[in-house]
């Protein structure tokens, strides 16, 4: 295996040099080996110690990325309009001063907050983004700041902020050493873990069993994870909070709570949960009460276990509560901070102790249009369409997406799409012409990840194990690309200079030089005064990462509410609780003619890209509607028939493919995909079938936190119009 280099591999290297996977949560160490300085092949590193040889498919494409021929590598611009519309390079410094020209003019006529700027999931997967990025975000000095995590996490963020005190102090299952770990709404087999970097789910689950423990999968779907499972209950979409807080008034009725000393208000909790019981949980879920109750039990029972819920739970109309029902199941049965519970990861650079990331708060402002409360400074998605299309003192006339594509990740991307067409300005910071960035004036390329230098500053502190790794970049950036901190830190100091904003001498000289600076150079400072005396040398010469240990009880003191107490009846949710008692006693009955949406994920996909490589998308189709048998029998359809779904916003046309492993009344399509556009340049991915999901989910639809209600949209299934049956279309081969 070859050694460290702090440079790239040279020119004609033939060899092995150690890597990282970026790409997911799991962040997993590679090998990467060379042949004449060409990337011949991608394997999991078995010396990581927190990946220990897995890799998924996705890490395998990350010499595809590189080499791809669609990828951008230099600035272009839009000209023409329309399908007529054309791209022309531009020089970096001509592209740099246009787009700081333009969005200063944009905010010096009609208002700073006339500029919007949407953050994509890349953000969260780069060290440049992390230490220059959020510098160009302010220089904008807009409210109107989005970001994919309204898409995602806000309830989890929302909870971890009002109970344990920050926003990222997110409490992670130790999988390693639990007896039982229950999930609901998650599915780590396709994901690697989210919110919960755990690579290779996989052996970790076997090893769960091995040890004599269970896993135990609440979900409306069979997903991978519940097909490896020792249980699996289907649940009906929406509904999950009603069984969550039925399991917590199961333990308190049994007297079954074992609470640590330092939270507080469990006799007010009783109160807010003793409607919640087993029997109307079996009413809204589909759950037998009987299970509740069991389950509750179990959990109390357990030397050690673990309750997670995650995007299935997160993105629903109750994200909120559920994520809160979570944390008190964990807290009750004694598991907060309990080895094989769930813990605290203890990052060598500390974003929550040494509040590099802000602790979070609520409320600061609103948007223009509905009125939606900001959460730890930024403005929900779904906000984002109306908030151009509205008329009126503040409107949006001017955006900047940096590595996001809201137009397949957010609510109503198709009328996003039409709203993007009436800016006066837009650009995007992208590799690719895609759904989002085909609308751009101009676009800002980046390089890829075996470009960049590598430290994971976000999900080290999401970990199931303490570690630490800084992986130099493995390629030189080609002549003519800049790196991703490179054009935020050119285009900060462009737009600080046309603000009329001028710092003193002195500051503008530091702003300067820290915007400069490679984020390589930071990273000795980050690292200063950590609990493991870990040093820049040696975290430089162990590329595989260095082991720092399993997660340890760290509470109460790692709390950082300011009196290191939990709050079990934190008031924004409890206040949520008359909202979801109305939906569950007052509510109409259901549509017989409607089905609930849900998403799901594959481990070949990544959000919405990496449909541009062969390697990814080769094989069965993935883009299939996955509908119940009886379900189609009951509208007088069949396994593999093009189908139009329709939703309150929009409808699309889809082959179906017939399970049981969606309950019935449930049908789901796959996030993430529908590329074939106008103006899309991927020559790969417009060929891949499929719909966009987020052609159908409402941006009406939200959680208390602003967090999209992407899951349990109701749609109704009909033959297309005209539309044969697609025989051999590839549904069969999912019949179940």
């Amino acid at each position: 295996m070859g050694l460290l280099a702090d440079s790239p591999v040279p020119p004609g290297f033939t060899g092995t040099r150690v890597g990282v996977c970026n790409l997911c949560e799991a962040i997993c160490g590679l090998q990467v080996t060379f042949t004449a300085g060409e990337v011949t092949g991608i394997r999991g590193n078995p010396e990581d110690p927190l990946s220990r040889g897995y890799v998924c498919p996705k890490g395998t494409s990350l010499a595809d990325v590189y080499s791809d021929p669609d990828r951008l590598r230099r600035p272009v611009r839009r000209v023409g309009t329309g399908a007529e519309a054309t791209w022309e390079e531009m020089e970096w410094d001509e592209a740099l001063d246009l787009v700081a020209d333009r969005l200063a003019a944009v905010a010096a006529e009609h208002g700073r907050d006339a500029v919007a700027v949407y953050l994509g999931n890349p953000n969260a997967h780069s060290l440049g983004s992390a230490t220059h990025g959020t510098a160009l975000v302010r220089s904008l000095r807009t409210r109107n700041r989005f970001s994919a995590s309204s898409v995602d996490q806000w309830p989890h963020q929302l909870l971890a902020w009002q109970m344990f005190g920050h926003q990222l102090l997110i409490p992670v299952p130790d999988i390693d050493r639990t007896d039982l770990f229950l999930v609901v709404g998650g599915n780590p087999m396709a994901s690697n873990g989210s919110l919960m970097t755990v690579p290779d789910f996989p052996a970790r689950a076997r090893a769960l069993r091995e040890r004599g423990g269970r896993m135990v999968v609440v979900d409306p779907r069979r997903t991978e994870t519940a097909k490896v499972a020792d249980e699996h209950l289907f649940v009906r979409p929406g509904s999950d909070a009603a069984l969550l807080l039925a399991m917590v008034h199961v333990l308190l009725r049994e007297g079954l709570a074992t609470p640590p000393a330092y939270v507080d208000h469990l006799d007010e909790l009783a109160g807010l949960v003793a409607d919640f019981t087993p029997e109307l949980a079996e009413r809204a879920t589909g759950v037998a009460a009987s299970d509740v109750e069991r389950l509750a039990r179990e959990l109390a029972a357990a030397d050690r276990a673990a309750v997670y819920g995650r995007l299935g739970v997160s993105t629903h109309g109750f994200g909120s509560v559920c994520q809160w029902a979570v944390n008190v199941l964990n807290i009750l049965t004694g598991n907060l901070d309990r080895e094989g519970g769930v813990m605290f990861p203890e990052p060598a650079i500390d974003t929550v102790g040494r509040r590099i990331v802000s602790p979070g708060h609520h409320d600061k402002w609103r948007s223009r249009v509905r009125g939606l409360p900001e959460f730890a400074g930024e403005l929900p998605v779904s906000a984002l369409q109306e908030e151009i299309t509205t008329p009126g003192e503040g409107q949006v006339r001017a955006l900047m997406t940096i590595a996001g594509n809201p137009v397949l990740s957010t609510p109503d991307g198709r009328g996003l799409a039409a709203a993007m067409d009436g800016l006066d300005f837009m650009v995007s910071i992208d590799i690719y012409l895609n759904e989002t960035t085909r609308h751009a004036d101009v676009v800002l390329p980046v390089t890829t990840a075996l470009e960049r230098d590598q430290y994971d500053l976000v999900f080290h502190g999401l970990a199931v194990r303490n570690t630490a790794r800084f992986v130099p970049a493995l390629l030189p950036k080609e002549k003519g690309t800049k790196h991703d901190w490179e054009v935020f830190g050119a285009l900060a100091l462009r737009l600080a200079a046309r603000t009329g904003d001028r710092l003193p001498l002195r500051a503008r000289l530091q702003q300067r030089a820290r915007l400069t600076a490679s984020p390589r150079l930071l990273l000795p400072l980050l690292l200063r005064g950590n609990r493991y005396g870990l040093g820049w040398r040696r975290l430089r010469g162990a590329p595989e990462g260095v082991d720092l240990g399993p997660l340890r009880p760290c509470l109460p003191g790692r709390l950082q509410t300011k009196d290191k107490r939990v709050d079990l009846t934190p008031a924004l949710v409890v206040a949520d609780l008359e909202r979801l008692r109305a939906s569950l006693h007052d509510s109409p009955a259901p549509d017989p003619d409607e089905l609930l949406l849900i998403g799901r994920r594959h481990k070949q996909d990544c959000n919405s890209w990496l449909h541009n490589t062969t390697r990814l998308t080769r094989g069965r189709a993935r883009h299939h509607l996955l509908v119940h048998p009886e379900d189609l029998a009951a509208r007088g359809l069949r396994d593999g028939d093009l189908l139009t779904v329709t939703s309150r916003v929009g409808s699309v046309e889809v082959e179906c493919a017939a399970t049981e492993d969606v309950m019935r009344g449930v049908v789901s399509l796959p996030h993430g995909y529908g590329h074939a556009l106008p103006g899309v340049r991927l020559s790969v991915a417009t060929g891949v079938p499929g719909v966009s999901i987020n052609d159908l989910t409402d941006p009406e639809r939200l959680d208390l936190s602003g967090n999209a209600a992407l899951n349990g949209t109701p749609v109704r299934i009909a033959a297309a119009p005209g539309a044969a049956a697609a025989a051999g279309s590839g549904g069969a081969a999912l019949a179940t």
